[in-house]
């Protein structure tokens, strides 16, 4: 029987290429789980389709996660990519002293805050699903990466990128409009680094050994998204885009739920898959 994950190598760099390339090295000579690489910055760190993710140096919180998950399902392991992001979420509201479930998910692999006009993150018990002047801005990212699912051998790299403490002052021009971080969301508060770090993987042990035993979060993890009930742009590989109606998350496999009316049946939906799609978006934004 496989042992309960448990977080066995940690080592943090000044400076790597991409800490998703350090764990996939690790994994593939024989590094068990669970192991974590953390750098001050990265040269080459990426996002989903090849996007570059950046920061800089000091300013983010940017690891990468390995797990060899015998234990769970193929068609499961992009639960491995939720939990991270699930744990990230909560660990940084108690680190910045944001309300509860004030970071949302924007499917399949952000984290975001809607915020007032002056960045600050808005509290979402009166956010009304995003509504009402709030902007909703990117905290961070996610990036899932799998070898051998299904195999005696699988792997998975996860790794989470999240904008920490960065003054908004010096958000690049190009992107402040659209990009937040956790100091900007906690109203300028200077977030460290090392309690948001231990948090995080204080709630990522008890959130792996949950889901080792079969148990994953499938109520945190659906009423964080930020679709839910929104209009959205679905930008597929060829660039065309749909606009549709957001219901909801897949709790099963992970996929969006969108609505596909038909004469026969106005209540119809169907399922995106993450490769169905190249980007997400809110219409509108």
């Amino acid at each position: 029987m496989a042992a309960i994950p448990a977080l066995r190598r940690q080592e943090r760099f000044a400076s790597v290429d991409s800490t998703n390339d350090v764990v996939r090295g690790w994994l593939a000579a024989g590094e068990p789980e669970v192991c974590l690489a953390l750098a001050d910055a990265q040269t080459a760190g990426r996002g989903r389709n090849g996007r570059a993710w950046t920061a800089p140096a000091g300013a983010g919180l940017l690891l990468s996660l390995g797990f060899r998950p015998t234990w769970l399902a193929a068609d499961r392991a992009w639960r491995l990519a939720a939990t991270v992001s699930l744990a990230m979420a909560d660990a940084a509201e108690e680190v910045a002293g944001l309300p509860d479930r004030a970071i949302r998910l924007k499917w399949p692999n952000d984290l975001v805050v809607a915020t007032d006009a002056a960045g600050r993150a808005l509290d979402p018990l009166g956010l009304a699903g995003a509504r009402g002047g709030a902007i909703v801005r990117k905290l961070g990212g996610v990036l899932g990466e799998t070898e051998g699912l299904g195999t005696d051998d699988p792997r998975v790299v996860v790794g989470i990128g999240l904008n920490a403490d960065w003054p908004a002052a010096t958000f690049p021009r190009d992107l402040v409009a659209t990009m937040t971080s956790l100091r900007s969301a906690a109203g300028e508060r200077p977030i460290d680094r090392v309690l948001l770090l231990d948090a995080f993987t204080a709630r990522l042990e008890t959130r792996i050994e949950a889901l080792f035993g079969g148990r994953f979060d499938v109520a945190d993890w659906v009423e964080r998204q930020i679709t839910t009930g929104r209009r959205i742009d679905l930008v597929r590989p060829d660039d065309s885009l749909e606009t549709v109606l957001a219901r909801g998350v897949d709790g099963v496999g992970g996929g969006l739920r969108i609505a596909a009316p038909t004469d026969a049946d106005p209540d119809a939906e169907r399922t995106v898959v993450v490769g169905e799609i190249r980007h997400v978006r809110l219409a509108g934004v």
